[in-house]
């Protein structure tokens, strides 16, 4: 009885770590550019009583064997990288990639970061920034004299000037898109850094080569489906039920046996 107790011990961390997941997805419902978690779950060793296949006698074999598991582990979580809902804005400086691909930031310390959060705003230099300051690459600067701010779907960034009507192009936005986009590391700010898992980050126009398009006056919401969480809760919550029910009937169990031997 006592191994149970530890084994339903390994089911109640387990599914608190989901409920953990589960919660964060929900509380970032209404994040741009959030992409949901899902947990994943592993069993662990198994002790082997009795080897499956072993000889039994001479002529015949043990058709199963006597494993008994040991419980449950999350082994990892996965970013769920499907597109989130557009919806559509009325700044400049809102966009959305309507497609695969990430927006390239610079961080502080020289390194590039990656997001699908488009909210961008122009800094003191009138530089296209994040909401925490930190600048695209390649870098968007805006003149002061700016009168319209235009993003083509390829990137195309152009503007008119107070007297001139004419269209002048000031840079060009370009987006980056990685084999195995789960693989990258989340370090929160909407942000994602490259790893060794997520492969080196394919750079090119929006629009070519598999890579979505840029949508101005637009962002993209997150991709949580408040009742697919609220659903995995309510199934969380009744795996977590059962694993005390287990741990309850084993107590039951080893109080007998100390009562009434």
């Amino acid at each position: 009885m006592l191994p149970a107790l530890w084994v339903a011990k390994t089911g109640l961390a387990a599914q608190d770590m989901n409920l953990t997941t589960i919660s964060n997805n929900l509380a970032n419902v209404s994040t741009t550019g959030f992409k949901r978690d899902r947990a994943e779950f592993q069993d662990l060793l198994y002790q082997i009583k009795r080897q499956p296949g072993a000889q039994s006698t001479q002529d015949s074999e043990l058709p199963s064997g006597l494993q008994l598991g040991t419980g449950v582990r999350i082994v990892g979580t996965q970013k769920n990288f499907t597109a989130g809902s557009l919806q559509t804005t009325d700044q400049p400086l809102d966009m959305a990639v309507n497609g695969k691909g990430f927006f390239q930031i610079l961080q502080p310390d020289g390194t590039i970061s990656y997001t699908r959060d488009g909210t961008f705003h122009l800094d003191s230099n009138g530089t296209v920034v994040t909401a925490n300051g930190f600048p695209l690459d390649p870098a968007i600067v805006v003149p002061a004299n700016a009168k319209t701010f235009t993003v083509g779907t390829d990137g195309t960034v152009s503007i008119t000037t107070q007297g001139n009507a004419a269209s002048q192009v000031i840079g060009n936005l370009q987006t980056a898109d990685f084999i195995n986009p789960a693989g990258l590391q989340a370090i929160g700010n909407n942000l994602f850094l490259e790893t060794a898992s997520s492969g080196a980050p394919q750079v090119g126009t929006p629009g070519l080569n598999g890579l979505g398009t840029l949508e101005q006056n637009t962002l993209e919401n997150s991709n949580v489906s408040t009742v697919e969480e609220m659903v995995n809760m309510i199934s969380t919550q009744r795996a977590y039920e059962m694993n005390s029910k287990v741990i309850s009937t084993a107590d039951s169990m080893m109080q007998y046996v100390t009562q009434n031997l």
